[in-house]
């Protein structure tokens, strides 16, 4: 199975490439996906608005009610404003999260872009993303979007995952290898 076809055949594919379709046929596809962005970080750092998109306890007009002001507070794009309310009258607004991610990669095949998901033990300034960046584009020979991540159990170094691929340097991997190859050892 083809990226694209495992993308569109997922529930969350489905979502995304109709709202990828509509977007490109609006040709607002660089709008949508800044208010795509925007609501990938509030499903990350926001609490209550994961709770929100997440709870079953929630009705349907109340979820809707909710999205609805969020996007109009933000002055999301209107193909934004209609897709949220469609997925919570759908109850889909669980899917957010994966809508977002298939999304991504949606635009991203549309630009000629891969996707760079990399998950850093510190934070990484604008000048080690940036050159990140050229060398994973020069590497794969094609444009990368880089998504950063921080977590702090990984002690030091990185996971890089682009596509299937994926490369930990991290120093938590590491030591669990170590922790292994000594247990055998012995």
């Amino acid at each position: 199975m083809s990226a694209e076809a495992a993308i569109v055949s997922s529930l969350a594919g489905r979502y995304a490439t109709a709202l990828f379709d509509l977007a490109l046929e609006a040709k607002a596809i660089d709008a949508v996906a800044n208010d795509m962005e925007g609501l990938k970080t509030l499903v990350e750092t926001n609490d209550e608005f994961k709770a929100l998109v997440t709870s079953p306890l929630l009705s349907r007009d109340e979820q809707s009610k909710a999205v609805l002001a969020i996007a109009e507070k933000a002055k999301a794009h209107k193909l934004i404003t209609n897709f949220l309310g469609v997925l919570a009258e759908g109850r889909r607004l669980n899917a957010l999260s994966g809508i977002v991610r298939a999304f991504e990669t949606l635009v991203a095949r549309h630009k000629g872009e891969v996707s760079a998901d990399i998950v850093s033990a510190a934070a990484l300034d604008d000048a080690q993303v940036k050159a990140l960046a050229e060398s994973l584009k020069a590497s794969l020979k094609q444009d990368v979007k880089v998504n950063m991540r921080v977590d702090e159990s990984l002690l030091g170094g990185m996971i890089v995952k682009v596509g299937s691929k994926q490369i930990d340097s991290s120093i938590k991997t590491k030591l669990n290898r170590l922790t292994v190859a000594m247990k055998g050892a012995g």
